[in-house]
């Protein structure tokens, strides 16, 4: 076990970690709502360091990140366990399971980064269930890697606080934050969490230059409120700025809402069109196995020709379009 860090001691044995906005309070021999950080002897432990349940060579795409290093692989790895307990989690087998249920691969942050190397990724993706349970595993990852120039990527609901992220901002080079919605009621009810500590997850990355694209799971009778959506838009625009990156993903029955039917594509059209008369430039649809295409904003000519999670055209040379030298979004 690892020392966890971030938490604070009480009485009796008892600790408060101050990692993620849920504050948990832990008694001794007790975990915190994430289920892999428990007190042991009134001290806080992480019960996941160097121990991966999930390995994958992924394409970036799949993250999915469609502005940075398109092309590139990136080394992913998860643990068991995630501080949100959301209905619709297409990973619930991992994000909701305990560390001593799932099988899992004796991999220290050094190994990470010699296989990242041997592979021949790009980068390291911290990813699958959520990294911020796994903290110190990520951050001392991270650190290794960037010394050996690797990047590093952080797949995130965003529920972190602020002092952690501020930190990890140091040893990270791309985020993927997943937006469930932007309505209290829906992360309250679904995820059992909170929406605002996400938002201020988003201004704290943009405070801190970081690159990152945002992601919106619609799913029909829980987020696809157009009113809502055109909100988030224009929270996104305000906030972040016209360039921000937002993917809009399609819902497929699992996990607690196999019940609910599939979004329906004219639902992730009518976003698209929604986030494009809020005035963001680079909207992206996911899960519909189609083109995801992106665009020169200046001259609407196409810069990345997509399949998938296949790069078929690049048209960004030195992270220009090619053919008006408009800056894209990005790096590239």
């Amino acid at each position: 076990m690892k020392e966890a860090l971030y938490y604070k001691k009480l009485k009796d044995n008892s600790v408060q970690c101050v990692l993620c906005p849920h504050f948990c309070t832990i008694k001794e021999n007790e975990r915190g709502k994430c289920n892999v950080r428990e007190n042991n002897e009134g001290k806080l432990y992480s019960l996941v360091y160097g121990k991966p349940n999930s390995i994958a060579i992924d394409p970036v795409e799949k993250k999915p990140l469609n502005h940075f290093f398109p092309g590139t692989m990136t080394f992913s790895i998860g643990t068991a366990g995630c501080n949100l307990k959301c209905h619709f989690c297409q990973n619930f087998e991992l994000s909701q399971s305990k560390p001593e249920d799932l099988p899992f691969y004796d991999m220290p942050a050094e190994k990470v980064v010699e296989e990242a190397l041997k592979a021949k990724c790009h980068s390291i993706s911290y990813t699958y269930s959520e990294p911020t349970i796994f903290y110190e595993y990520m951050i001392d990852t991270a650190k290794i890697a960037r010394k050996k120039g690797l990047k590093n990527i952080f797949v995130t609901n965003g529920f972190i606080n602020p002092e952690p992220l501020k930190e990890l901002c140091k040893y990270i080079d791309a985020a993927h934050v997943d937006l469930k919605g932007f309505d209290e009621k829906v992360y309250s009810k679904t995820c059992e969490a909170r929406l605002k500590p996400v938002l201020e997850t988003l201004q704290t990355l943009k405070k801190n230059n970081m690159w990152f694209e945002v992601i919106n799971l619609v799913i029909p009778g829980i987020n696809d409120d157009m009113k809502k959506i055109k909100e988030m838009c224009d929270w996104l625009k305000k906030n972040i700025g016209e360039d921000c990156v937002l993917h809009f993903s399609r819902f497929f029955p699992c996990y607690l809402m196999k019940d609910t039917q599939p979004t329906p594509v004219e639902t992730l059209n009518k976003a698209k069109e929604t986030a494009e008369k809020a005035g963001l430039h680079y909207i992206y649809l996911g899960n519909i196995a189609e083109e995801e295409n992106t665009y020169c904003k200046k001259c609407k000519k196409l810069l990345i020709k997509r399949y998938r999670y296949d790069i078929l055209e690049n048209n960004v040379k030195n992270g220009k379009c090619a053919y008006c030298n408009e800056k894209i979004a990005g790096v590239f």
